[in-house]
């Protein structure tokens, strides 16, 4: 591209996941070309959300109040709390309709060499929520090493409380064949065998 501002926009797209410089281009030129008003729309969203959206001071999910909306329904499990990673994570949990009660995000998982410490996965503040009143937090977090070495973490501060530490099962996903299945996933199935 000619114009430094283009190549600026083009630039800044590439912060998105998966964005090369070829999509990015591809995206300015669209917009430029078919889409402006879309262009001048997707600019005031995007400055509204980045200066309006904050935490959930409860669950730390994304939030525009003090108190997202499902920590705020009182008809939801206020003994249960389960823990997750992401935003994307909890959409997952809810559309599955297995889970009734709140929420806590680690907002990423254990990692000294990214910088990832216990005061960013909010460890006290888990603890401290699991002091209001909660009987069992279920970890529900990825099975990479990461997933794995926050989980042991989170549960080793929790064993001072009396609250009750699950782990979601992992394992062979339903209509799966053994043959298929890597072996992690079929040891963590075998161990994680539960009577019939």
């Amino acid at each position: 591209m000619a114009e430094p501002m283009l190549d600026d926009l083009v630039d800044a797209l590439r912060c998105l996941p998966g964005v090369g410089r070829k999509s990015a281009q591809r995206m300015v030129w669209h917009l430029l070309e078919r889409d402006r008003e879309g262009g001048q729309h997707l600019a005031g969203i995007l400055k509204r959300v980045m200066t309006e959206v904050g935490h959930c001071e409860m669950c730390r999910n994304f939030s525009m109040t003090a108190m997202c909306s499902l920590c705020a329904d009182e008809s939801r499990d206020q003994q249960q709390i389960c823990v997750v990673e992401t935003p994307a994570d909890v959409i997952a949990v809810e559309q599955s309709g297995s889970f009734k009660g709140r929420y806590f995000l680690t907002m990423g998982n254990l990692s000294p060499i990214d910088g990832i410490g216990p005061t960013e996965i909010g460890a006290d503040a888990l603890v401290r929520l699991c002091g209001e009143g909660v009987s069992e937090v279920i970890l529900a977090l990825d099975s990479t090493v990461e997933g794995e070495a926050t989980s042991h973490y989170l549960t080793e501060q929790l064993q001072s409380s009396e609250v009750k530490v699950t782990r979601i099962a992992h394992g062979v996903p339903m209509g799966g064949t053994l043959e298929y299945i890597d072996g992690g996933t079929l040891f963590h199935a075998i161990t994680g065998r539960k009577p019939v």
